[in-house]
């Protein structure tokens, strides 16, 4: 009998928006990997599947495929919701219920944080994608109360991020088996991991007093950078200087300038002055030069974020921007404490303060709030992603095609009133 992992993503995905509006909550940037990733280490089980909407699943092209081919009827399959995160509970959730006891699920928050039951009773709700939940909870399975934590809202991406880090990355110890130049400068060594084919440049610094580094292969430091952990830097990406510190940076970035506990989903651009902090930023974002976030008011009050169609006090002083996927900003562009800018948007009213909430495929020109061309956003999107030979796909263009027709009513009351 062997032990699977099916990963699913819930009915409140909506929580973590503008974040999630692409991208499946399993496939969310978070500490040294993704969600899913993270399960798969956590739970030392093999991959069965991944639950989730069908249309952003389809654009997922790097999600790893099942490792199951053949489950039998008798393997005991661990069910974990992506936005909940491993810990001591999974234990002893798993302790209190074996598998020769029956299928059980797993419950905190008022949230279904995972289930345990044979593969028998699971496969019928294979393939369901958004309406897998429904199944599980159709099951009528008997609930173990649990001690779990769940990403609920965007901001705590952000104020939990550097703990998963340094999670994350501690147990690799240290390894320079990429290219290290002997002028760079690499503080607290058995905390720095730089894996084949990375390279760290002449002048640069890597400063794991604060946390573990990863550098994973193809990442370029550049001269004049500063890397800050606990910060993991994804496959591909290039710093081009500056400080860039406490941070998840996915694949195929370029960043540079100051950068302060952010998460980076991939393919991102900010390759020019400017600070972005306590931000989390979507795949294929272009940051205009001198694009600067607001973390902090000048009142040192707490942050209000939009959340789910309500401003919600996010009990935090430090919140920075969410920008969902394919957000273009222009020169100078200021984004206030708490923004929420929906995919597609784009904004380039620079030397103005932007608007705190934007729908997606909103063009902001520093007064007016109008609807994007979707066939130019499209032509954009095209000449974007080529230049990372990664081609939009079309997936890629349905998942777009259908977000944009979907949030179309708000775009248009928010256009009809003038302003946000």
């Amino acid at each position: 009998m062997k032990r699977l992992l099916l990963v699913y993503e819930d009915r409140h995905w909506a929580r973590l928006s503008p974040l999630a509006d692409l991208t499946p909550v399993p496939a969310l940037v978070f500490g040294g990997s993704h969600l899913l990733e993270r399960w798969r280490r956590a739970s030392g089980a093999t991959l069965l599947a991944v639950e989730a909407r069908h249309e952003t699943m389809a654009a997922w092209r790097d999600a790893p495929p099942s490792e199951v081919p053949r489950p039998a009827r008798e393997d005991d399959v661990l069910v974990v919701n992506a936005a909940c995160l491993p810990g001591p509970w999974l234990a002893r959730a798993l302790a209190a219920r074996s598998p020769e006891a029956g299928p059980a699920l797993f419950t905190g928050e008022g949230r279904v944080a995972g289930a345990g039951l044979p593969f028998a009773v699971l496969a019928p709700g294979l393939g369901r994608g958004a309406a897998f939940e429904a199944f599980l909870l159709g099951l009528g399975l008997p609930a173990i109360a649990v001690e779990a934590r769940f990403l609920a809202e965007p901001w705590q991406m952000v104020e939990w991020n550097p703990a998963a880090i340094e999670e994350d990355l501690a147990p690799l110890g240290g390894a320079q088996r990429g290219e290290v130049d002997s002028r760079a400068v690499v503080l607290e060594p058995g905390r720095v991991t730089v894996e084949a084919g990375a390279r760290v440049d002449a002048l640069a610094v890597l400063d794991a007093r604060g946390g573990p580094i990863r550098l994973e292969r193809g990442v370029v430091a550049m001269p004049q950078t500063v890397v800050v952990g606990p910060c993991a830097v994804g496959e591909g990406s290039t710093l081009e200087g500056g400080v860039i510190g406490r941070s998840s940076i996915g694949p195929g970035c370029r960043l540079a300038g100051e950068v302060d506990a952010c998460l980076w989903q991939g393919y991102a651009n900010k390759r020019h002055h400017g600070f972005v902090g306590h931000s989390v930023i979507g795949e294929w974002v272009n940051l205009g030069a001198l694009t600067t976030t607001s973390d902090l008011k000048n009142n040192y009050g707490t942050v209000r974020v939009w959340c789910a169609g309500a401003e919600v006090d996010s009990g935090l002083i430090k919140v920075g921007a969410f920008l969902g996927a394919h957000v273009k900003t222009g020169i100078g562009t200021l984004l206030p404490t708490g923004a929420s800018v929906g995919a597609g948007a784009n904004l380039f009213g620079g030397g103005r303060f932007a608007p705190k909430r934007l729908p997606a495929f909103a063009w902001w020109d520093g007064e007016r709030v109008e609807e994007h061309r979707f066939e130019a956003f499209l032509r954009t999107a095209r000449t974007a992603m080529s230049r990372r030979a990664r081609p939009l796909l079309p997936a890629d263009e349905q998942a777009l095609r259908a977000w944009f027709e979907g949030t179309r009513g708000e775009r248009r009351s928010l256009s009809a009133a003038g302003a946000p």
